[in-house]
């Protein structure tokens, strides 16, 4: 994985602008800590930030390729999975490779299929390649949205990046917010919606959509999106399609010239990964397979069982580690270290996000990136699946809102009366919510069962809504310390076919997940494969809630707060001064209550004043 950015205007010389380019550049280090590169003619420069995973001596960037008399140049974050098939494909037809890097193999699949090339591409990715002759950029980014990719226009230059803080630095861009970037944050956060960049100027370019700027104009086109087709094979051999695309995704993964790693944390997911990579290693005699787990100092005693998180991972853990005879390392966060990266991570996504859960994230993968360079996670199963408890319950079934933020009203109570009023946030999640609900593609039986319809409609929520959320997370707090994570349940062979695949195989056997469940029969200990579904980890220590009480008592106490002009101080001070029942149920997703609504707010509070927001 990488970070690319780029710069394209008609009425300049770029060549002129080095210093620009190499700032660019500069602020995307630690998603490419090995090496360096840039590139520029007259209408174009380009820049990259290497993180070395296949093909480490080569594939340098930005690769430059002459053919037929045109040049073409490609920047590209990401990794292929199909790259053998895609080479020999591509040598069949005449080409010849000077490396063994998927970088070359895109390149040269695009200058052969044009913007065709993006079908054949089984992998996560964002790249733009830069046509010399027809004086063209192309850029894509892939079906699921795993890999970032955010945009600039004004006037006849475009501005492209793998992160907003590369546009910022740019002089063109500046930090400023309006209405519907500031809903975004009070009202969807951290979710959000997507090809919405919250800064006025940014934009992101969204899932499965390719990009054209030529001298023309410009112009965005969407090549992949979710369909809805009738499932016509049984319960036994959608779990046999399914565990056989499962296991040949792991292995296509699996490949690297740097050490892989599993993350680990007892439930369905993550345990079948390891348990698939675990058997190719051993069947492939390689080295015995790293594992990962986090979990937090005194969660043993402070622990809360709730029908979101009905149990500790860790006597998961320790039944695969021992089933599987991996070689685990467990990853422990405290309190204050917890804390402080609480300000990091906002670096990392340049807008708040998830508060600790982003945090703990960010002190895993820092961990974890002093023994390996790449990591299989289970980001996505839940999505795709239907494992979440808002598949299962029926207010959220019948809340007319995403189901995952039920708690809108309780959030718009600790506005300024007159900032809510011009947010207007209510109006503004319902309109984002219509247009989700008018984008589903329903079958004509769908249309007419009231039931069938809302799981097609939740299935497309989740997938199209809730996983970019989990996966911006996932990029942002790996590539921060140079780590790639690979997502295997994004794979969009599997992704396509289980979208189809009616809710009642779903739910096989009446359990959340029951088809997955069926299908890795025999490849999991019984005991794990019946597992209630667990969420990713947080703190229960008390002292975390403390201190994010503490820190956000501090900011409503402080009269240069930019925080104090859009949030209603006497009420949040009631809260802190209290134990109000309504912020110890989630308010986002399954993990977010109290402690993280006080430090989502102390991250709205340092991004303000960090990026130097304008706000109007």
């Amino acid at each position: 994985m990488c970070g690319i950015t780029g710069w394209v205007e008609w009425k300049k010389d770029l060549t002129h602008f080095p210093s620009v380019l190499e700032a660019m550049t500069d602020t995307l280090a630690p998603r490419g800590p090995d090496a360096s590169g840039t590139w520029a003619t007259k209408h174009c420069a380009l820049g990259h930030r290497r993180l070395s995973v296949i093909d480490p001596a080569n594939g340098a960037q930005p690769m430059v390729r002459e053919e037929s008399g045109a040049v073409y140049v490609i920047v590209y974050n990401g990794e292929l999975y199909n790259t053998s098939e895609l080479r020999k494909d591509l040598m069949n037809r005449g080409y010849a490779f000077r490396t063994n890097c998927d970088t070359e193999v895109l390149l040269v699949a695009y200058i052969e299929w044009g913007a065709a090339c993006v079908d054949k591409l089984n992998g996560i990715f964002a790249f733009a390649v830069w046509d010399d002759r027809r004086q063209e950029l192309f850029m894509a980014r892939d079906r699921l949205g795993v890999k970032p990719l955010f945009y600039t226009i004004r006037d006849d230059a475009l501005l492209f990046a793998s992160e907003p803080k590369t546009l910022l630095i740019h002089p063109y861009v500046q930090p400023e917010v309006g209405a519907d970037g500031m809903a975004e944050i009070f009202a969807l956060g951290p979710a959000r919606t997507p090809g919405h960049g919250i800064y006025k100027q940014i934009r992101e370019l969204r899932p499965g959509t390719i990009l054209h700027f030529s001298p023309d104009g410009f112009r965005t086109r969407t090549y992949w999106r979710l369909e809805a087709r009738e499932h016509n094979d049984d319960v036994e051999t959608t779990a046999e399609r399914i565990r056989e695309t499962l296991i040949d995704t792991v292995h296509r993964q699996l490949v690297s010239d740097v050490p892989v790693c599993t993350l680990l944390s007892g439930g369905l997911d993550s345990s079948a990964l390891t348990a698939i990579a675990a058997e190719y290693y051993n069947r492939n005699n390689l080295c015995v397979l790293r594992t990962f787990s986090v979990d937090y100092r005194d969660n043993d005693k402070h622990f809360t069982s709730t029908a979101f998180t009905p149990n500790p991972d860790a006597p998961w853990i320790k039944r695969m580690t021992e089933h599987l005879g991996t070689a685990h390392k467990e990853v422990v966060i405290d309190t204050p270290e917890l804390i402080e990266s609480l300000r990091v991570v906002v670096t990392a996504r340049d807008t708040p996000g998830m508060a600790d859960i982003d945090g703990s994230l960010y002190l895993f993968c820092r961990e974890i990136k002093k023994d390996a360079t790449v990591a299989l996670s289970g980001e996505a199963a839940d999505e795709v699946f239907g494992g979440y408890p808002w598949f299962h319950r029926e207010d959220a079934l019948k809340a007319d809102t995403f189901p995952w933020s039920l708690h809108l009203a309780s959030r718009i109570d600790i506005l300024d009366p007159e900032f809510a009023d011009w947010i207007k946030p209510a109006e503004y999640v319902q309109e984002r919510y219509r247009e989700a609900l008018d984008e589903v593609p329903l079958l004509d039986e769908e249309k007419r069962d009231p039931l069938k319809r809302r799981m097609r409609e939740m299935s497309y929520l989740n997938i199209t809504r809730f996983m970019p959320t989990l996966l911006d997370r996932k990029d942002r707090m790996s590539m921060a310390v140079g780590l790639e994570v690979r997502v295997p349940y994004c794979d969009h062979r599997l992704v396509e076919y289980v979208w189809n695949v009616p809710w009642e195989i779903k739910t096989a056997g009446e359990r959340e997940k029951g088809i997955l469940r069926r299908a890795l029969h025999g490849v999991l200990p019984d005991e794990v494969l019946y597992r209630k579904k667990s969420p990713y980890p947080k703190t229960y220590n008390p002292s975390y809630l403390a201190a994010a009480k503490q820190w956000l008592l501090d900011i409503l106490n402080d009269s240069a707060s930019p925080l104090l002009r859009y949030v209603n101080k006497e009420k949040l001070l009631a809260i802190a001064g209290s134990d109000e029942e309504r912020f110890n149920i989630p308010w986002f997703g399954q993990l977010m209550n109290m402690p993280q609504l006080f430090a989502y707010l102390c991250q709205v509070d340092y991004w303000l004043r960090t990026y130097r927001v304008t706000v109007k």
